[in-house]
């Protein structure tokens, strides 16, 4: 029997077409049904390329037994968590609130409410390590709804109201000033691991945000200690097995302190991230190790994430056929001494082994190793490490691939688009900015109507039905952003104003504080409402920092106001939490600096022009925004009255729309950024 996942477009759902469980997507008919048949909702939530999720589809809802066990007593709702992840934020915050941790897959029971009364993360076939079974907990719940339905109410009742009454009123109280920031860069201080980089131990996510805000930090006060932080920490992450040395890009996160076993998924939004820290590294301190990580991530981002429409898919799974016809974690990924030596020779494979890491009795599992890089190549054997890992890779390449997730989500394609945009110009690879621009058009044409609101997904350049939420209109406006400031088209700051204003309209409540979803947004037991940065900056924080590089370029007092009212939270949680609101922390170091704008003037065939161009594109000042082209250009507002001087190009410096006397000299201008 097909379920009624067949048609969605998420290939998380579509894995689970075929399943004998009688799944409906996230739908009113779903809870309809559960109310005619007087049945609770069994709520399952992941996504694509979660390990424990493909393990709990297998056991369980390919089991014909269980699947009877849950078609009878329930209405079984699947839903990917990136395509709804309103839906996945409320009953995640429910999860976590009843027992203390989350995680996916997600199972939550529900009344035909959609009022949650019993919680859970993966549960497994038989009972293990104190686990009930999954067919105890349905049997458990099926009982409970039966015999003490008034209890089950109640519970569900007070879990709402629970819910209902932690709305958030931070905003309005002022945005945070050198003092709060000052004591988020203590808190970091503290909870920095001298001896691995990055924050807190095992597992070990990479801490894009906290890293901009660090860097941003340093440009501002030049404290030492923010950019020693920040560079160990990527040098490590970079040398470590997280990143993958042979294809480049970034997996998830690490399983321990020191950087060394990786949970193998590969995200689009962690590589985009990544991508853009390194370039901004890179231009703190010219390191050649930033600068070829964060083109190597660009290339990985183009290589194995663009879709043939010309945008990103969402993600690379963890596991793969290791080639017994078993899938298994990172198996596309590690290697054993004998693999080396089959493919390089004993003498090559030795060299390797070394260079490496890949040690006798393995770094992972079954005595495998993940590559890491313990040190740079010697000059002497740079030649030989290269073709070394040229045949490793094509090696490699022969194995299957993991599965990917090739929806698009438009707001991981904003990251994208920032990314490659600002690797692209600074590094001079126009192909990089080139697909950059061909993404954006893509969320242009597919996923914006034309009021200017976005749908979250796409697949096969075929829309979603899901709206955009947050996140969504912030990144595609910070995408399309670093677009204008590096293409010099001024279309792409109009979009990013377009989808701006939606966010002043649709998603802001009093005193500045921000919701996920819409005013209009479907209804949920409560509406979702998150400042703190979870793999990805918070769609608030986000929203402010747009709307800050677009009041820069245009000189709005609306959409600086709207900036100012959202960083009231960063002010209250900055102190207190900085790991966790890293990007508040980041756009509050731009406000604090200005943020800078700048103008360049001139011809672009003028070599003088584009080496003004270049400087300014280098600029650490925090969140600066660039605009350049021909004097009195309608592109940009900050090109009016700008006129050449001597008859040759020029640079203008400005903050908050006052300006430094214009300079003509490379060097005077990168000392005024």
């Amino acid at each position: 029997m097909a379920n009624r996942l067949a048609h969605e477009t998420s290939p998380y759902l579509l894995q689970h077409a075929d399943n004998p469980v009688d799944w409906w997507p996230w739908s009113a008919e779903a809870f309809e049904e559960a109310r005619r048949r007087d049945v609770p909702v069994l709520l399952s939530v992941g996504y694509s390329s979660c390990h424990w999720c493909h393990v709990m589809a297998h056991e369980s809802f390919e089991d014909d037994a269980t699947a009877a066990l849950v078609n009878e007593n329930f209405v079984a709702v699947k839903v990917d968590r990136e395509e709804r992840p309103d839906v996945d934020a409320v009953y995640m915050e429910a999860v976590q609130a009843a027992t203390g941790q989350g995680g996916w897959p997600m199972t939550v029971f529900l009344t035909p409410d959609a009022a949650p009364f019993y919680f859970g993360t993966y549960f497994p076939p038989e009972p293990r390590h104190g686990m009930p079974s999954f067919p105890e907990v349905l049997e458990g719940v099926k009982g409970a709804w039966a015999d003490r339905r008034d209890e089950v109410g109640e519970v569900a009742e007070r879990i709402v109201k629970d819910l209902a009454g932690r709305s958030l009123a931070y905003g309005g109280d002022g945005v945070p000033g050198e003092e709060e920031l000052a004591q988020a860069l203590l808190g970091l201080t503290r909870e920095y691991d001298a001896n691995h980089g990055g924050f807190g131990g095992a597992p070990k996510f990479p801490p894009s945000m906290a890293l901009e805000f660090l860097l941003r930090c340093h440009a501002r006060t030049g404290s030492e200690g923010a950019l020693q932080m920040a560079a160990d920490t990527c040098e490590a992450m970079a040398r470590g097995g997280i990143y993958d040395q042979l294809g480049g890009g970034f997996a998830r996160y690490a399983v321990d302190r020191a950087w060394v076993v990786p949970h193998f998924e590969k995200m689009l939004y962690d590589n985009a991230l990544l991508c853009r820290v390194y370039a901004h590294l890179w231009k703190a301190t010219g390191s050649d190790l930033a600068r070829r990580v964060a083109l190597e991530t660009a290339d990985f981002l183009v290589r194995e994430l663009r879709t043939p429409e010309g945008g990103f898919a969402s993600a690379l799974d963890a596991d793969s056929d290791d080639g017994t016809g078993r899938h298994v974690e990172g198996a596309y990924y590690v290697w054993t001494p004998e693999q080396l030596t089959e493919i390089l020779g004993a003498e090559d494979a030795a060299l390797a082994a070394a260079h490496y890491g890949v040690t006798e009795d393995g770094t992972f599992e079954h005595g495998s190793s993940v590559l890491q890089l313990p040190q740079e190549a010697g000059p002497a054997d740079a030649d030989r490490i290269a073709s070394i890992a040229a045949r490793l890779l094509a090696a490699r390449e022969e194995r299957e691939r993991p599965g990917r997730d090739d929806k698009v989500v438009a707001a991981w394609n904003g990251l994208a688009i920032a990314a490659l945009a600002e690797t692209g110009a600074l590094f001079d690879r126009p192909d990089l900015v080139e697909r950059a621009t061909e993404a954006a058009d893509l969320l242009v044409r597919v996923h914006m109507d034309e009021s200017a609101r976005l749908t979250r997904t796409s697949k096969d350049g075929r829309a979603g039905t899901n709206d955009g939420v947050l996140e969504d209109y912030a990144d595609v406006a910070e995408g399309f952003l670093a677009l204008a400031a590096v293409t010099g088209e001024g279309a792409w700051l109009d979009f990013a104003g377009f989808l701006l204003d939606l966010v002043i309209d649709r998603f802001t409540a009093e005193g500045g504080a921000l919701y996920d979803t819409a005013h209009d947004a479907e209804a949920l037991i409560r509406r979702p409402q998150d400042p703190t940065d979870n793999a990805a900056p918070s769609g608030w924080t986000a929203a402010a920092g747009a709307l800050l590089s677009y009041a820069a370029h245009t000189g709005s007092d609306t959409h600086r106001a709207a900036a100012e009212g959202a960083l009231g939270v960063v002010k209250a949680l900055g102190p207190r939490a900085p790991r966790f609101i890293g990007w508040g922390l980041a756009v509050s170091e731009a406000l604090l600096d200005g943020p800078r704008e700048i103008a360049v003037v001139g011809d672009p065939g003028d070599e003088a022009f584009r080496e003004l161009r270049r400087t300014a594109l280098r600029a650490t000042a925090p969140g600066a925004v660039l605009a350049f082209g021909a004097p009195d250009s309608e592109e940009f507002p900050l090109l009016r009255d700008r006129p050449l001087v001597a008859g040759g190009p020029a640079a203008y410096v400005c903050r908050h729309f006052t300006c430094d006397a214009p300079v003509t000299d490379p060097d005077e201008l990168r000392r005024k950024l």
